[in-house]
């Protein structure tokens, strides 16, 4: 039996930056620990089911040296104004996927003759947050007193998505890596990233947070996108983000959801405050944490008021369930964007993409689900 030598501080890179400790490593890899101080020597197939564990590519445990990964998209997250240190192998791989999705779509965008998206890169920091919002509203037909009928949170985020993509975007909404079910995304770690690109403009919800959270993470996205500046933020409606580009997006985002002018004339200061947040949650279709910021934009909150009153909705909001479930095949299309998947689907089944990439950038692995979701998306009947 062949034995590799391996460098044990490699080893220990890979199990901590997984998050995982030896002794919950021990089912899979029983000698791991032996192998961290040196005293044994894994076999091959003992790398590859340790690398499969921890999620790292087992080339990286042949290396000499543990390697230091970054994200590689500009990076603005941050907790207590201190930037977040090393990324997840869930977040980083959600990333690289996204970029090999990123650039199958530049290229069939150019096969097929479209146009780059023009609102890509058209504002500036230095505009106007109400006047940005404003065309951004108007180029997604955001339609404020649509969203008022809307019965559900959820429908009001299935629609703003449709208008995204309806504008050429690729919205990918998961709260996964891929399918993997195990290995979910954390919301705590980031919320959402924008990856501008005129042909291929791409946006990612982390789709494990809230719905309404959601839906301020695709407005905050989204002014990422009409700035042109890719970046992976961790956007919240009460952050008031040191860098000036994350400061914007996140006023622009709460502008597009619950323009101030409006919600001024519908707030009720006479009312109580908590019945008041309901009902204009319920109105705009967005987070009470958004319609408490806004209450504070408002001036009717002073600044201690606003953060006790949403440090404790926040603490409610974590405490609730989340649901989960749900067609398969819709979860799929919402999680690597329809407009992408219709585009993949089509492609491949005019030979011009490989089945095996395909099914790797999709995340699934038997024809009779890509083919059924080709179905589901109206490929064919």
């Amino acid at each position: 039996m062949v034995r590799v030598t391996l460098n044990p501080g490699v080893l220990r890179w890979a199990r901590e930056r997984a998050g995982r400790t030896a002794p919950n490593l021990a089912r899979t890899c029983p000698k791991l620990e032996r192998w961290e101080r040196g005293d044994e020597r894994p076999t091959l197939k003992q790398v590859e089911r340790f690398a499969k564990a921890v999620h790292v590519p087992v080339g990286y445990l042949f290396l000499p040296e543990p390697p230091v990964e970054s994200v590689p998209i500009p990076d603005f997250r941050t907790v207590g104004n201190v930037h977040v240190g090393r990324p997840s192998p869930d977040l980083l791989d959600t990333i690289y996927v996204c970029q090999q999705r990123q650039e199958w779509y530049r290229d069939f965008a150019r096969s097929v003759g479209e146009e780059a998206r023009r609102f890509v890169g058209s504002a500036r920091v230095a505009d106007d947050v109400e006047s940005t919002a404003a065309v951004i509203r108007d180029a997604l037909r955001f339609d404020l007193d649509e969203r008022r009928q809307m019965p559900t949170w959820t429908e009001a985020l299935r629609r703003f998505i449709g208008q995204a993509d309806a504008l050429g975007i690729l919205v990918m909404c998961s709260g996964v890596v891929l399918n993997n079910n195990r290995r979910r995304l954390d919301p705590e770690e980031f919320r959402g990233f924008a990856m501008a690109d005129g042909l291929a403009p791409l946006i990612f919800i982390n789709g494990a947070d809230t719905t309404a959270a959601q839906m301020f993470t695709l407005a905050h996205e989204l002014a990422h996108m009409w700035i042109g500046q890719s970046a992976i933020s961790d956007a919240q409606a009460a952050s008031v983000p040191e860098h000036a580009l994350e400061g914007w997006c996140n006023r622009v985002a709460a502008e597009l959801l619950a323009p101030l002018a409006v919600l001024r004339a519908e707030y009720q200061e006479s009312a109580e405050l908590w019945g008041e947040v309901a009902r204009l949650a319920r109105r705009f279709k967005v987070s009470t944490l958004v319609v408490l910021r806004r209450i504070h934009d408002a001036g009717a909150l002073t600044s201690r008021q606003f953060g006790e009153a949403y440090e404790m909705e926040l603490r409610r909001l974590r405490a609730l369930p989340q649901g989960g479930g749900g067609d398969f095949y819709l979860t799929q299309a919402a999680r690597v964007s329809k407009r992408f998947a219709r585009a993949l689907v089509v492609s491949t089944l005019e030979g011009q993409t490989l089945h095996r990439d395909a099914f790797r950038m999709l995340g699934i692995s038997k024809t009779a689900t890509f083919h059924e979701l080709g179905r589901s998306l109206g490929v064919w009947t």
